[in-house]
């Protein structure tokens, strides 16, 4: 009876999960339809233009409030209210002294006057050294452009840097009769204001204006799809380039699966005539460790955690990427894939703990409490210490980047009222509702010897095969994303970014099956983890490829930006290590399953 009940609680339990999950995406969908749709407006309706964020072109991460410049602002601050995406990529938007009613153009309207002090002059110099963009904000349409230019004059036979400050913005504002349909920025360079000389105090007057014009497309959105898309003639390069890389992995994978299963054909007609024919000759290859492939592996708490949150990601990977392909993510709706992904990960945490509780009971395991708060922290727990470690060199830096206290306190929330117990629920069912392993052969009570293997068989070699082939499906596309996160070009395709993970998958699960096989052919029956790391091997060069753009590729630098860039992406590749090593292992068992049940073992 108290089974019967524990299982009534459980089943409720999922079911408000479930509803709870329903009842969030369609948030976000709805969410996202208001902010791809726009405000309707009458002319003269007041638009008010926010300033968000400023900070070197060049570090992403490294971004502070547009006031933290000396820039005329409002006498009274007033912050525009942030939901939980904007706060997490860093936006901090205050109104600003710029008036843009709808549909009135005007000319060289005066914003301020006010006097630049030396230690003014001298902050501006600095942003203007270190490449210093804006971001404003109008009518949720994000808009960029640079502080100030320097050029290089010989004075006296020597080089001398000459600043110039842009004290003439000229916003382009295209309407399709009472929306806002696209924004962007420029500068008058003949009102530049000279501010080479910083010893002394200088006169500025900063000026703006407004040029209304017909768009050609009918919603923003169509302008976002028109202007992410690009050029036809570079889409088509890159979908060729994506194809080609594609056909050739799968060709070389095609390849490997028909040799292997060539090979399997003809050991099991080998094995079956040996059978019948001379059943007293001793046994050889994969065939001869029947009696120890199933042995179970060395830290069973550890080996279900990484399963358990394996399959976790793998699950947020796909509702993140499903939600991309259905249009929620875009430059208008700020910050939605992060929540999205925060979200889908609480939501999963059930599946995390459910499969690592199911092959924790296969596993016949003991220590159920430690088994579950390790497949709760095994990601989190990492997560938590880069996250807090670079909140903390962002709250140094006075930097936007550093969430609120308030922000933190909502994720932990998240994760401990939300995460936690479906974790706690998924692991319990997991160990009621398991069945025993049931394998295909007997496990002897003694392991045998392992006989002395090649140095190509041993498993960091095995790694490095293992790792190459997937990562030769995925360093194209892994190039445009990592242009988009660490720098400033808008990525849309979601499509092609959806097929290169599943063929990252398939690649994976064919390279991890293939190994095994050689592993058990030479005797070595220990493939539980080196499955598992031979899967999870592409993280490491995911990892090696995130130094190559670093160094070579992008132009960032600091401690800041370089802690973020290195933090995060450990982060992300550890996630990776985990996501593919759990396909490769239960790829991995499946055929291990597979061929042992299709064989006559005494």
């Amino acid at each position: 009876l108290s089974r019967v009940t524990a299982r009534s609680g459980i089943m409720a339990a999922w079911g408000r999960s479930r509803w709870l999950a329903l009842g969030l995406v369609a948030f976000v969908l709805l969410a996202a339809q208001a902010a791809a749709s726009g405000t309707k407006y009458r002319r003269g309706d007041n638009v008010p233009l926010y300033a968000n964020k400023v900070g070197p072109f060049a570090n992403p991460s490294e971004q502070y409030e547009y006031y933290s410049l000396p820039f005329c602002a409002p006498k009274e601050e007033e912050r525009k209210p942030h939901h939980l995406g904007e706060v997490l990529v860093g936006d901090r938007m205050m109104k600003t002294l710029f008036a843009l009613p709808f549909l009135i153009g005007f000319e060289a309207r005066t914003l301020c006057s006010y006097t630049l002090k030396p230690r003014e002059l001298g902050a501006f110099q600095r942003a203007i050294d270190e490449d210093y963009y804006f971001e404003f904000i109008y009518d949720d349409i994000p808009l960029w452009g640079f502080i100030g230019d320097k050029s290089y004059e010989l004075v006296g036979g020597e080089n001398v840097t000459m600043y110039s400050l842009f004290t003439h913005y000229i916003f382009t504002i295209a309407h399709n009769g009472d929306e806002v349909v696209e924004v962007n920025w420029e500068h008058d360079p003949e009102m530049n204001l000279d501010i080479t000389d910083a010893t002394s105090a200088i006169d500025v007057n900063f000026v703006y204006t407004a040029k209304w014009v017909k768009s050609q497309h009918p919603t923003r959105e169509h302008s976002r799809i028109h202007k992410e898309s690009g050029s036809p003639q570079h889409l088509e390069v890159r979908w060729f380039s994506i194809f080609n890389s594609i056909v050739t992995v799968l060709l070389l994978t095609g390849f490997l699966a028909t040799i292997l299963m060539r090979v399997i054909k003809n050991d099991f007609t080998r094995y079956a005539r040996v059978d019948e024919e001379q059943p007293e000759v001793e046994e050889s290859g994969w065939k001869l460790v029947h009696g120890d492939v199933f042995r179970f592996p060395a830290h069973k708490e550890l080996f279900c955690a990484v399963l358990g949150n394996g399959v976790q990601l793998l699950c947020m990977t796909i509702g993140v990427l499903a939600l991309a392909c259905l249009g929620i993510y875009s430059h208008y709706n700020r910050g939605a894939l992060l929540v999205a992904a925060l979200l889908i990960f609480a939501l999963t945490s059930g599946i995390n703990g459910y499969v690592a509780g199911s092959m924790y009971a296969k596993l016949e395991g003991a220590n159920w409490v430690w088994g579950l708060v390790l497949s709760y922290l095994l990601f989190l727990g990492p997560f938590f210490v880069v996250g807090t470690f670079l909140n903390f060199v962002a709250v140094g830096y006075n930097s936007s980047a550093a969430l609120p206290f308030g922000t933190v306190v909502v994720i932990v929330l998240i994760l401990t009222l939300v995460s936690f117990p479906l974790n706690v629920i998924g692991g319990i069912s997991g160990r009621n509702f398991s069945g025993p392993m049931e394998a295909p052969t007997r496990t002897t009570k003694l392991p045998r010897e392992i006989p002395p293997l090649p140095w190509h068989r041993q498993a960091a070699y095995q790694m490095l095969m293992a790792g190459f082939l997937p990562f030769s499906a995925i360093y194209i596309e892994l190039y445009y994303v990592f242009a988009s996160v660490w720098g400033h070009q808008l990525y849309s395709l979601y499509g092609i970014l959806s097929l290169v993970f599943l063929i990252l998958i398939i690649v994976t699960s064919f390279i991890t099956i293939a190994l095994t096989y050689f592993q058990l052919a030479v005797e070595d029956y220990r493939w539980w983890w080196r499955s598992l790391f031979s899967g999870g091997s592409t993280g490491f060069f995911i990892f090696a490829y995130c130094v190559y753009f670093f160094r070579f590729k992008a132009r960032m630098s600091g401690f800041m930006q370089t802690s973020f860039f290195f933090g995060y992406m450990s982060v992300v590749c550890y996630a990776a290590f985990l996501l593919l090593g759990t396909v490769g292992f239960f790829s991995a068992h499946m055929f291990v399953r597979y061929i042992y049940r299709s064989i006559k073992c005494d």
